[in-house]
Protein backbone atom coordinates (compact mmCIF):
# COMPACT_ATOMS: atom_id res chain seq x y z
CA UNK A 1 0.00 0.00 0.00
CA UNK A 2 2.78 2.43 0.90
CA UNK A 3 4.64 1.46 -2.26
CA UNK A 4 1.56 2.19 -4.35
CA UNK A 5 1.12 5.57 -2.68
CA UNK A 6 4.77 6.47 -3.30
CA UNK A 7 4.43 5.53 -6.96
CA UNK A 8 1.37 7.77 -7.34
CA UNK A 9 3.01 10.69 -5.51
CA UNK A 10 6.14 10.14 -7.57
CA UNK A 11 3.98 10.28 -10.69
CA UNK A 12 2.72 13.71 -9.72
CA UNK A 13 6.23 15.00 -8.99
CA UNK A 14 7.58 13.67 -12.29
CA UNK A 15 4.58 15.04 -14.16
CA UNK A 16 5.21 18.44 -12.58
CA UNK A 17 8.60 18.81 -14.26
CA UNK A 18 7.95 21.72 -16.67
CA UNK A 19 10.11 20.59 -19.56
CA UNK A 20 8.83 23.41 -21.78
CA UNK A 21 10.12 25.93 -19.26
CA UNK A 22 13.37 24.05 -18.62
CA UNK A 23 14.33 23.42 -22.26
CA UNK A 24 13.57 26.95 -23.43
CA UNK A 25 15.36 28.46 -20.43
CA UNK A 26 18.47 26.33 -20.95
CA UNK A 27 18.73 26.68 -24.72
CA UNK A 28 17.30 30.15 -25.33
CA UNK A 29 17.53 31.88 -21.95
CA UNK A 30 13.87 32.88 -22.19
CA UNK A 31 10.61 32.07 -20.41
CA UNK A 32 8.12 30.14 -22.55
CA UNK A 33 5.33 31.50 -20.33
CA UNK A 34 5.99 34.92 -21.88
CA UNK A 35 5.89 33.64 -25.46
CA UNK A 36 2.95 32.85 -27.72
CA UNK A 37 -0.04 31.54 -25.78
CA UNK A 38 1.97 31.42 -22.55
CA UNK A 39 1.37 27.68 -22.29
CA UNK A 40 4.31 25.51 -21.17
CA UNK A 41 3.41 22.60 -23.44
CA UNK A 42 5.08 21.37 -26.59
CA UNK A 43 2.63 23.06 -28.99
CA UNK A 44 3.48 26.53 -27.74
CA UNK A 45 7.20 25.72 -27.68
CA UNK A 46 6.98 24.51 -31.29
CA UNK A 47 4.95 27.52 -32.39
CA UNK A 48 7.31 29.96 -30.64
CA UNK A 49 10.70 28.34 -31.31
CA UNK A 50 10.21 25.74 -34.02
CA UNK A 51 10.52 21.98 -34.14
CA UNK A 52 14.09 21.86 -32.85
CA UNK A 53 12.77 22.71 -29.40
CA UNK A 54 9.17 21.60 -29.85
CA UNK A 55 9.95 17.95 -30.63
CA UNK A 56 12.27 17.37 -27.62
CA UNK A 57 9.74 18.98 -25.29
CA UNK A 58 6.96 16.80 -26.75
CA UNK A 59 9.02 13.63 -26.27
CA UNK A 60 9.95 14.58 -22.70
CA UNK A 61 6.31 15.32 -21.90
CA UNK A 62 5.32 11.92 -23.30
CA UNK A 63 8.05 10.26 -21.25
CA UNK A 64 6.96 11.86 -17.99
CA UNK A 65 3.52 10.33 -18.49
CA UNK A 66 4.78 6.97 -19.67
CA UNK A 67 7.26 6.29 -16.86
CA UNK A 68 4.92 6.71 -13.84
CA UNK A 69 2.13 4.74 -15.56
CA UNK A 70 4.51 1.95 -16.56
CA UNK A 71 6.08 1.73 -13.12
CA UNK A 72 2.64 1.71 -11.50
CA UNK A 73 1.41 -0.98 -13.89
CA UNK A 74 4.53 -3.09 -13.42
CA UNK A 75 4.70 -2.97 -9.63
CA UNK A 76 1.14 -2.26 -8.53
CA UNK A 77 -1.21 -3.41 -11.27
CA UNK A 78 -3.76 -1.69 -13.47
CA UNK A 79 -5.24 0.62 -10.85
CA UNK A 80 -1.87 1.91 -9.67
CA UNK A 81 -0.78 2.44 -13.27
CA UNK A 82 -3.93 4.44 -13.96
CA UNK A 83 -3.59 6.50 -10.77
CA UNK A 84 0.14 7.17 -11.24
CA UNK A 85 -0.44 8.19 -14.86
CA UNK A 86 -3.35 10.41 -13.87
CA UNK A 87 -1.20 12.00 -11.18
CA UNK A 88 1.47 12.74 -13.81
CA UNK A 89 -1.16 14.45 -15.96
CA UNK A 90 -2.36 16.46 -12.96
CA UNK A 91 1.23 17.48 -12.29
CA UNK A 92 1.61 18.68 -15.87
CA UNK A 93 -1.58 20.74 -15.59
CA UNK A 94 -0.74 22.19 -12.16
CA UNK A 95 3.00 21.68 -11.55
CA UNK A 96 4.22 21.93 -7.97
CA UNK A 97 7.60 23.17 -9.23
CA UNK A 98 5.85 26.26 -10.66
CA UNK A 99 3.82 26.91 -7.52
CA UNK A 100 0.71 25.12 -8.83
CA UNK A 101 0.26 27.80 -11.50
CA UNK A 102 -1.24 26.97 -14.89
CA UNK A 103 0.69 24.27 -16.71
CA UNK A 104 0.12 22.43 -19.95
CA UNK A 105 -2.97 20.83 -21.48
CA UNK A 106 -1.90 17.24 -20.78
CA UNK A 107 -2.04 15.99 -24.38
CA UNK A 108 1.52 14.66 -24.73
CA UNK A 109 1.68 13.53 -21.10
CA UNK A 110 -1.69 11.79 -21.46
CA UNK A 111 -0.38 10.15 -24.60
CA UNK A 112 2.54 8.76 -22.64
CA UNK A 113 0.19 7.36 -20.00
CA UNK A 114 -1.99 5.77 -22.68
CA UNK A 115 1.09 4.25 -24.31
CA UNK A 116 1.99 2.49 -21.05
CA UNK A 117 -1.56 1.32 -20.30
CA UNK A 118 -2.91 0.58 -23.78
CA UNK A 119 -0.16 0.55 -26.43
CA UNK A 120 -2.30 -0.30 -29.47
CA UNK A 121 -5.04 2.29 -28.83
CA UNK A 122 -2.32 4.83 -28.01
CA UNK A 123 -0.50 4.12 -31.28
CA UNK A 124 -3.74 4.51 -33.22
CA UNK A 125 -4.44 7.76 -31.35
CA UNK A 126 -1.11 9.05 -32.60
CA UNK A 127 -2.22 8.24 -36.15
CA UNK A 128 -5.51 10.08 -35.50
CA UNK A 129 -3.65 13.12 -34.12
CA UNK A 130 -1.23 13.29 -37.04
CA UNK A 131 -3.95 12.79 -39.67
CA UNK A 132 -6.18 15.48 -38.15
CA UNK A 133 -3.26 17.89 -37.81
CA UNK A 134 -2.05 17.34 -41.38
CA UNK A 135 -5.55 17.84 -42.74
CA UNK A 136 -6.53 20.94 -40.75
CA UNK A 137 -3.27 22.35 -39.28
CA UNK A 138 -4.85 22.91 -35.88
CA UNK A 139 -2.99 21.28 -32.99
CA UNK A 140 -5.96 21.97 -30.72
CA UNK A 141 -8.43 20.25 -33.04
CA UNK A 142 -6.11 17.26 -33.42
CA UNK A 143 -5.88 16.99 -29.63
CA UNK A 144 -9.65 17.23 -29.15
CA UNK A 145 -10.39 14.59 -31.81
CA UNK A 146 -7.77 12.29 -30.31
CA UNK A 147 -9.20 12.79 -26.82
CA UNK A 148 -12.55 11.58 -28.15
CA UNK A 149 -10.95 8.62 -29.93
CA UNK A 150 -8.98 7.26 -26.95
CA UNK A 151 -11.83 5.76 -24.87
CA UNK A 152 -13.52 4.39 -27.99
CA UNK A 153 -10.35 2.63 -29.09
CA UNK A 154 -9.79 1.28 -25.57
CA UNK A 155 -13.25 -0.32 -25.68
CA UNK A 156 -12.74 -1.68 -29.20
CA UNK A 157 -9.47 -3.38 -28.22
CA UNK A 158 -10.86 -4.81 -25.00
CA UNK A 159 -8.72 -2.89 -22.53
CA UNK A 160 -9.47 -3.36 -18.80
CA UNK A 161 -12.23 -1.30 -17.26
CA UNK A 162 -9.79 0.86 -15.32
CA UNK A 163 -8.02 1.83 -18.52
CA UNK A 164 -11.29 2.54 -20.32
CA UNK A 165 -12.29 4.73 -17.38
CA UNK A 166 -8.96 6.51 -17.62
CA UNK A 167 -9.56 7.12 -21.32
CA UNK A 168 -12.96 8.67 -20.61
CA UNK A 169 -11.76 10.92 -17.77
CA UNK A 170 -8.50 11.90 -19.49
CA UNK A 171 -10.34 12.66 -22.71
CA UNK A 172 -12.87 14.87 -20.92
CA UNK A 173 -10.05 16.65 -19.06
CA UNK A 174 -8.18 17.39 -22.27
CA UNK A 175 -11.35 18.70 -23.92
CA UNK A 176 -12.10 20.87 -20.87
CA UNK A 177 -8.61 22.37 -20.98
CA UNK A 178 -9.19 23.18 -24.66
CA UNK A 179 -12.52 24.94 -24.09
CA UNK A 180 -11.10 28.32 -25.14
CA UNK A 181 -9.63 26.72 -28.25
CA UNK A 182 -13.04 25.23 -29.03
CA UNK A 183 -14.55 28.71 -28.86
CA UNK A 184 -11.92 30.06 -31.23
CA UNK A 185 -12.39 27.12 -33.60
CA UNK A 186 -16.13 27.77 -33.73
CA UNK A 187 -15.53 31.47 -34.43
CA UNK A 188 -12.77 30.83 -36.98
CA UNK A 189 -10.12 32.67 -34.96
CA UNK A 190 -7.95 29.73 -33.88
CA UNK A 191 -4.34 29.98 -35.08
CA UNK A 192 -3.18 27.42 -37.62
CA UNK A 193 0.33 26.05 -37.77
CA UNK A 194 2.01 27.53 -40.81
CA UNK A 195 3.36 25.27 -43.53
CA UNK A 196 6.09 27.81 -44.16
CA UNK A 197 9.52 27.33 -42.66
CA UNK A 198 9.80 28.90 -39.23
CA UNK A 199 12.92 31.04 -38.82
CA UNK A 200 12.83 30.24 -35.13
CA UNK A 201 13.24 26.56 -35.95
CA UNK A 202 16.98 26.76 -36.37
CA UNK A 203 18.85 24.91 -33.60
Amino acid sequence: MLQDLLIVVGGYLVGSIPFGVVVVRLLRGEDIRKQGSGNIGASNVWRSYGRWLGVPVALLDVLKGFIPAYVGLRFGGEWVGVLAGSAAMAGHARPIWLGFTKGGKMVATGGGVALALAPIPAALCLVVWIATFVLFRYASLASIVTACALPILCVVFGEPGQTVGFGVVAGLAVILLHRQNIGRLLHGTESRFSRAADPAATP
